[in-house]
């Protein structure tokens, strides 16, 4: 990694960091570079996401959430595009309140996901800021050759599916701020999923096999959909009406007096970092059986049509966007 002029940034790399390099490719953090293999047949894929404090994470959250939650939006789009991850390169870019015991916390963050996910890091480099702090990260993996899903490959005809549950990143947000009222243990589910979401790596041979276009839910269902639409220069009809929800969200939902400004803050939100995808119809079954056989829940909410842009209903009206959201027409 390159130096700069921080008095303790050797001891965060050698203490820290190289511990988590990748044994063979990762040189040990000892060089400028990492050197990796070609591997026939397959397609390198790479993607980045920065995290800036106050903007995607809070000055209070415990750094090695903040860690994991870095690698996981990282790892949610490469989920999206059905590759499996390989390895990352690392940027910290370290605030005063980044004392040694928060830069150990993170790294020890990073270990944790490194172990569930089975990446390792490849090199980077760290600086010192005014503040505030923030981290990016460039995450590689392999996909058959050939075989990445795209945002374009929708075609009137196919179905539109979401994984998991929809809302609890807007949701979790709110309860770590503490804009929400609901039971203790809800509370912690919520702010959990806002700290660190679950990236659907292992379904992503399912959308590599299955899908024809795909995207990770960062932006919000609703906006991460039209980007599927207008790559694919199709119309989505999306139904809010299944929206998929978790018990907490599903508990805060009961409460609220316009289900339809609630619906739309939900699935326009984001931090989801669930799955969207359209497939064939004669796909659907064997969709279906590999997110069973996975315990992942699954969501049809719609279909692709000839035409441009998405129409969301509710209650069967059609529903028109606005400044702020959307609302029927």
């Amino acid at each position: 990694m390159p130096s700069v002029d921080v008095a303790d940034e050797f001891e965060t790399i050698n203490k820290l960091l190289a511990p988590l390099a990748h044994p063979e490719w990762g040189r040990g953090l000892r060089d400028d570079v990492a050197v990796l293999p070609s591997r026939p047949g397959f397609d390198l894929v790479l993607t980045k996401d920065a995290i800036v404090e106050g903007v995607h994470f809070l000055p209070t959250d415990p750094l090695d959430t903040v860690a994991q939650k870095l690698l996981r939006v990282n790892l949610s789009d490469l989920a999206a595009k059905g590759a499996q991850p390989f390895g990352y390169l690392l940027a910290c870019h370290w605030s005063g309140r980044c004392g040694w015991p928060e830069r150990e916390a993170f790294a020890e963050g990073l270990a944790r996901d490194q172990a569930e996910f089975g990446v390792h890091l490849l090199g980077g480099d760290t600086v010192a800021t005014p503040g505030p702090a923030s981290f990016s990260v460039t995450l590689l993996g392999w996909v058959a050759k050939g075989r990445a899903v795209g945002r374009a490959g929708a075609r009137p005809g196919d179905l539109v599916f979401v994984t998991g549950t929809i809302g609890d990143g807007v949701l979790g947000l709110m309860a770590a701020q503490d804009r929400l009222s609901l039971a203790p243990e809800r509370m912690a589910s919520l702010v959990g999923h806002y700290r660190t979401p679950m990236p659907r790596v292992a379904f992503a041979t399912t959308v590599r096999d299955l899908a024809s276009a795909s995207v990770d839910v960062s932006d919000g269902l609703i906006a991460d959909l039209e980007h599927i639409a207008k790559a694919s220069g199709v119309r989505i009809e999306l139904d809010l009406d299944p929206l998929p929800l978790s018990i907490a969200a599903q508990s805060w939902f009961e409460g609220r007096v316009d289900a339809e400004a609630a619906l739309l803050m939900l699935s326009t939100g984001g931090d989801d970092y669930e799955i969207a995808l359209t497939c064939r119809p004669e796909a659907e079954g064997a969709l279906r059986r590999e997110a069973d056989r996975q315990h992942l829940r699954i969501t049809r909410l719609g279909q692709v049509t000839a035409g441009q842009g998405l129409v969301a209903r509710h209650g069967g009206r059609v529903l028109e966007p606005v400044q702020g959201g959307w609302r029927h027409r």
